[in-house]
């Protein structure tokens, strides 16, 4: 006696395109929000920042001419008139003696770490010490700097500022640089080195090139950092009013000591060179970052 086996439960007709389309309807909704919620973060971090640009731009305005620009500053916090040049100078100065020291560093810092110390216990060492010194405080930092050198020299210098600076941008390079240079395809790597090329000559000439948009960006990163801070500059610089081009002789000064300084008082005059200041170097780090991203950019087409 044979045994009729039930039919197979079949599913309705049509339902599998109910399934597909509600997904896809989820799916919509799910980007829909995604999007909404990118685009407020957005907003949340445009507001403030056009809200400051703003408000440094309408106040700094009036102050900014050609005798803000390279006239002294003057001596006397009630003074009217005066300028910035010292402080601009200053500012030049300081941070470029920093990056010259900071970023060559901190890139080679970066290669042995991605390509040479990778997981040895060196390495660790760096990664470690470079994201503890990532959180040390900047006049933590200046206090460090104040006693190491300055007291040892027995005056305070530019040279000091730059290498309080320094210290402050080595590890934001050496980290950022780092992760760039895990973006690269190992592939590029395995066929430099098919073709004969040494570790090395991978490194500089293949590596490198194919990261560079992106270490500029962090290096720049760590530029405005530094050029922006504060602390350091009053403890271990001094001040001065009158342009010291000189690092190693000699007080000097910066627009963040500058914008601080005058800022603190009640002085409509003081106040308005601090706003006329900090325009300034708002103008300062912004034309630096254009220049360097068109450097950059043109260096990622040529070796392209």
């Amino acid at each position: 006696m044979s045994v009729t086996a039930p039919p197979a439960t079949r599913p309705a007709a049509g339902r599998p395109d109910l399934t597909r389309a509600a997904l896809s309807g989820r799916r919509r909704f799910t980007n829909h929000l995604a999007t909404a919620a990118i685009w407020g973060a957005v907003l949340l971090a445009v507001i403030p920042l056009a809200l400051v640009t703003y408000t440094v731009i309408g106040k700094g305005a009036g102050v900014m001419s050609l005798s803000f620009l390279t006239e002294d500053i003057p001596n006397s916090y009630r003074r009217e008139g005066g300028g910035m040049a010292p402080a601009i100078i200053g500012t030049l100065v300081i941070t470029g003696a920093a990056a010259l020291m900071a970023i060559p560093l901190g890139v080679f810092g970066a290669i042995y770490l991605n390509e040479y110390g990778k997981q040895k216990p060196l390495a660790r060492v760096i990664r470690l010490m470079a994201d503890v010194m990532t959180g040390v405080p900047s006049i933590v930092m200046g206090l460090f700097v104040y006693i190491s050198w300055v007291l040892l020299v027995g005056q305070q210098t530019g040279f000091a500022g730059a290498l309080a600076l320094a210290c402050l941008m080595l590890p934001v390079v050496i980290r950022s640089s780092e992760e760039m240079l895990r973006l690269v395809p190992e592939e590029l790597r395995q066929a430099s080195m098919a073709l004969g090329a040494r570790k090395w000559k991978t490194t500089l000439t293949v590596v490198l090139p194919a990261a560079i948009s992106g270490i500029t960006s962090g290096s720049l990163l760590a530029v405005a950092r530094a050029a922006g801070e504060t602390a350091p500059i009053i403890i271990v610089t001094g001040i001065v009013f009158t342009p010291n081009w000189n690092l190693f002789d000699g007080s000097n000064t910066a627009l963040p000591a500058q914008i601080f300084r005058n800022a603190s008082t009640s002085f409509p005059a003081a106040q308005d060179r601090a706003w006329g200041a900090a325009l300034t170097l708002i103008v300062i780090v912004l034309s630096f970052t254009v220049i360097a991203r068109f450097i950059s950019s043109r260096f990622a087409i040529k070796e392209r």
